[in-house]
């Protein structure tokens, strides 16, 4: 396998560390080269790329790709990496067996905290989930472009793990408990993203998936959780009416549904942290949860 991560964010580092082979070429792109050191570290061969032009390295690096995963949102113009790839991604990519999205649950919308599986209904709500969903098309009918070149599309719930959890939240002292009545969200932890992708990816599989945990759940739960295996008293709870918020921040309030991830199931995954106490009782117990580069490795090996 040769892989090719677009935008080799956070999901892209903890996909390239849970490498079933150290064997298995992975290389990816960021905007920064102050970011080559940390790819580097995960074990990604770092290209620079800033979303408006094509470079020789990048063309080199697509031609040999078997496997192609796009971490980059789309802005009003479209998806990027299409807009520009998109022919070299038709008729110079001869070795190209799969390609892997990474979308979000925001496209389904507001559901009223009814379930919604792959099947349901996408009525997004917010401008980038809309184009979200957009994208998500385009990827689809390009491998059917392609004569049938298998696209997954990972829907992804709030991403969380090692450096990226309420019990940073709680330590750096951002962690608020928001109540809103009947109000729950669903979430992943970055090594059942990185488990996902491998197993997609290994088999050759296309299709949608929502990618999340077993347990949707209140926000301020999962706080109040935190704050208990720290030892620490918990932030107040905050209306939901009368809080402080950005307009980002108040906008995921107005979408309560509970996501099903029995697709991926059926798929033959299984999920390493189910929900949300499972991983935080991980990470607190291994000492994962303030991060680093050692630390992002161990939850990919556990479970």
């Amino acid at each position: 396998m040769n892989i090719f991560i677009f935008g080799a964010g956070y999901s892209g580092k903890a996909f390239a560390a849970a490498r079933p082979d150290a064997g298995i070429a992975i290389a990816g792109t960021t905007r920064s080269a102050e970011k080559f050191g940390a790819l580097e570290a995960a074990g990604i061969v770092p290209l620079r790329f800033d979303g408006s032009s094509i470079s020789g390295e990048i063309a080199g690096a697509l031609a040999d790709t078997t496997h192609l995963i796009v971490s980059i949102a789309p802005d009003e113009g479209g998806d990027p990496v299409l807009n520009l790839f998109g022919d070299l991604l038709r008729e110079k990519m001869p070795r190209l067996a799969w390609i892997g999205y990474l979308s979000t649950v925001g496209v389904y919308g507001d559901h009223k905290g009814a379930w919604v599986d792959e099947a349901s209904e996408c009525r997004p709500v917010s401008a980038r989930s809309r184009l979200r969903l957009e994208a998500e098309q385009a990827w689809l009918a390009l491998g059917r472009e392609k004569g049938g070149l298998p696209v997954a599309v990972l829907r992804l719930s709030g991403i969380y793990g090692p450096g990226r959890n309420t019990f940073v939240n709680l330590r750096d002292g951002t962690a608020r408990r928001l109540v809103k009545k009947d109000q729950v969200f669903n979430r992943i932890h970055v090594a059942d993203i990185a488990g996902a992708l491998w197993h997609l990816a290994q088999r050759d599989l296309g299709g949608v998936f929502n990618v999340t945990d077993d347990l949707p759940a209140p926000p301020q739960d999962v706080v109040a959780y935190a704050a208990a295996k720290m030892d620490v008293e918990p932030p107040p709870e905050i209306p939901f009416e009368t809080a402080e918020l950005t307009p980002m921040a108040r906008s995921f309030y107005g979408e309560n549904k509970r996501v099903s991830n029995a697709l991926m199931r059926q798929a033959g995954y299984g999920f390493r942290y189910p929900d949300y106490r499972v991983a935080l009782d991980s990470m607190w117990a291994d000492g994962s949860w303030p991060g680093g580069r050692t630390d992002a490795r161990s939850p990919m090996r556990r479970g």
